[in-house]
Parts: C-alpha cells; sequence; structure tokens
C-alpha cells in the first residue's frame, strides 16, 4: 500500500521513501563492521561511506558492543531475550494458562460434587 503523503510536498514523499527503504543490519553485520573499524585499517569515515551509514550509527553500535562486552566480562549473564525464545516462551505460557483453566474447571467441579454429597 502506497504511503498516504501529500503529493505537493516533495521533501515528505523523500522522506518516507527513504524511510521505507532503510536498510537493516543483521547482529552478525553490525559486529562486522565494529570489527573493522577497531582494527584501524580503514577510517571510521571511510568505513562508513562503503557501509552506507552514518558515523553517529558507527559510534553508537560500537559503544553499546563495547558495554555488552563489560558487562559480559564482569560475570553479568542477562541478557535480551532474542525473538525466538520469546515466541517459545509466549506459547509455553498461552499452554501454562489453559492447563490452569482447566483444573480451575475441573476443581469447581469436584467441590460442587462433593458439597451435594452432603
Amino acid at each position: 500500500m502506497p504511503p498516504k503523503v501529500n503529493s505537493s510536498d516533495p521533501e515528505s514523499v523523500v522522506r518516507e521513501i527513504k524511510r521505507k527503504t532503510r536498510r537493516k543490519f543483521t547482529t552478525d553485520e553490525k559486529i562486522r563492521i565494529i570489527l573493522e573499524g577497531l582494527k584501524g585499517e580503514a577510517s571510521i569515515a571511510e568505513i562508513c561511506r562503503r557501509e552506507g551509514i552514518v558515523p553517529n550509527l558507527y559510534y553508537r553500535w560500537s559503544k553499546d558492543f563495547l558495554e555488552a562486552g563489560k558487562k559480559r566480562l564482569k560475570g553479568d549473564t542477562e541478557r535480551e531475550a532474542n525473538s525466538s525464545e520469546v515466541v517459545q516462551l509466549r506459547q509455553e505460557n498461552e499452554h501454562l494458562k489453559q492447563l490452569v483453566a482447566e483444573l480451575s474447571l475441573k476443581y469447581r467441579f469436584l467441590k460442587k460434587s462433593l458439597s451435594g454429597l452432603e
């Protein structure tokens, strides 16, 4: 579906196109770019031009990368769950909710049955 933009405003059209076509880098790509910059064989500006990113983005990735490494070396094993783990945990959560609901119904049924015997 095409973006809803005012056709008389070319700047907003260009902004929307850039936003829609923005490249998404994988974690491995980010690490490769950061390590290449840390090697120092090419300038950061040259690497950024070649990869099509702005230097601020490179430095943000680099900071995040180094912070994560620092936390790991300190023994901090907490980390963000990846998407497959989240999906799996949500499925397990849904299954457990259904199980609790079934057991609650059985409990109520048995409780009513026992109270009818008295």
